[in-house]
């Protein structure tokens, strides 16, 4: 997520399907970091898996709620809210991917309850196929078991968007394309507006 610049895929893509109404984003990243750096409750999902890794608190939630607050500030009446999440690769490399579904299902209740968006919607980037690691598969396993489980939240299929051609030969790449970024933020705001409008989201996690 921390690659994706917004203006050149989301914020164009937003604005032609919510033509007739305003958009407005905030965008909080921090790139290679494992989802225990957000969720407070990290401890006590670990120790249900029997993980030893363990936090002595959370580094990036709190900016989030800063950031919304900035926002509501000055726009109170907001209608409905996003979440768009890409994230999952430190999880899958340090083998924690076991508590990957709680962790993640605790970070979306932790938005939900602190931001007053109980009808919060969440669209979550699978990690793309880069890997075939027995951790790095159930981690994209569980982002989308998160996300069919839950009314409110759809997935983003990536594994088109880290296509990269090196002497010829074609390869999955960890990072994606410049084009690969715009597309990701493309889907984002397709997988919302299906959301946000009641519709079902793309079950592939491509919508065109």
């Amino acid at each position: 997520m921390a690659g994706m610049k917004p203006a050149t895929g989301f914020v164009p893509e937003t604005k032609k399907l919510f033509a007739d109404a305003e958009v407005i984003y905030f965008k909080v990243a921090r790139g290679g970091q494992p989802i225990r750096l957000w969720v407070e409750e990290w401890n006590q999902i670990a120790e249900k898996h029997n993980l030893k890794a363990k936090i002595n608190g959370t580094s990036y939630y709190k900016p989030i709620l800063e950031q919304f607050a900035k926002l509501t500030k000055d726009h109170p009446k907001i209608t409905s809210v996003t979440f768009c999440w890409m994230q999952g690769e430190r999880d899958a490399k340090e083998q924690l991917s076991a508590a990957y579904t709680d962790a993640m299902k605790q970070l979306i209740a932790n938005l939900r309850r602190d931001l007053k968006q109980p009808e919060m919607n969440f669209v979550i980037g699978r990690l793309s196929d880069c890997s075939t690691d027995k951790s790095w598969e159930s981690v994209r396993t569980s982002q989308v078991n998160v996300a069919n489980s839950d009314p409110r939240g759809s997935w983003v299929d990536c594994d088109d968007l880290n296509d990269k051609d090196k002497n010829g030969v074609k390869r999955n790449d960890l990072h994606y394309t410049q084009e690969g970024y715009e597309l990701l933020g493309r889907r984002y705001a397709r997988q919302a507006k299906a959301l946000i409008t009641g519709k079902s989201p793309a079950k592939n996690g491509r919508p065109e």
